[in-house]
């Protein structure tokens, strides 16, 4: 008896074109000034961060797919879609809207099985979740854990720091922005549950940990109150 051979039922191609949308989407967001652009006044929740963002949740939710014997394509087309609506819709309903327009993006532009449609819209519509992750589909989960991840390590710690200048704080405040990326990873290892996800929290953590130290060893005076009068 040969083999059963799964064939995936979205395309390279397909995968592309959905790519294009979902940045599309979120620009056209930002650019309507009646109904869009909900959160512009955060340079980072442009199209282009909140693009950056999905990519890199892709990366994460793929690996933790792959490892934890998750339907991989499932995991990520809600990966890609999962944040679509964030720039348009409030936060406590950008995951169904989300799923609303992944829905509609699937059925009028692809072939695939309204099971795989539904399987997609439950994982973008549970990536809110905030309770315990084993109530949620392993699929949604392995979504979860990775964007959850993308706030963790190098990468969240340049966002937070980014925002740091935005704020007008100074360079000396650094130690304290990066003990707030350093708590929410924290918090992100105790709510992921995957062995595979709870590695990659682990390990970007210590990311953290070192530049902590690094910019306290090269900044003496970092969170120090100024000297008296100045």
């Amino acid at each position: 008896m040969g083999v059963e051979i799964k064939e995936t039922p979205v395309s390279d191609a397909e995968f592309e074109s959905m790519k294009r949308f979902v940045y599309e989407y979120l620009d056209a967001s930002v650019k309507n000034e009646d109904e869009g652009g909900r959160m512009r006044w955060y340079p980072w929740h442009s199209a282009e961060y909140r693009f950056n963002h999905t990519l890199n949740v892709l990366s994460l939710a793929t690996e933790i797919a792959r490892k934890e014997g998750a339907d991989v394509d499932v995991v990520r087309v809600a990966t890609l879609f999962h944040d679509v609506a964030k720039l348009d819709a409030d936060q406590d309903v950008h995951a169904e809207e989300g799923a609303r327009v992944a829905r509609e993006y699937l059925s009028s532009r692809t072939s695939v099985p309204g099971s795989f449609i539904d399987r997609v819209c439950n994982a973008i519509e549970a990536h809110s979740h905030q309770g315990e992750l084993d109530a949620v589909s392993l699929e949604a989960r392995c979504l979860i854990e990775a964007d959850l991840l993308d706030k963790v390590g190098a990468n969240g710690t340049a966002l937070m720091l980014l925002r740091m200048g935005y704020e007008a704080r100074t360079h000396m405040d650094a130690a304290t922005i990066v003990d707030r990326v350093y708590e929410r990873g924290k918090e992100a290892v105790s709510r992921v549950e995957s062995d595979t996800a709870r590695s990659m929290a682990h390990e970007r953590l210590k990311r953290v940990r070192w530049f902590r130290e690094w910019l306290e060893s090269e900044v003496p005076e970092m969170d120090c109150e100024p000297p008296e009068g100045l």
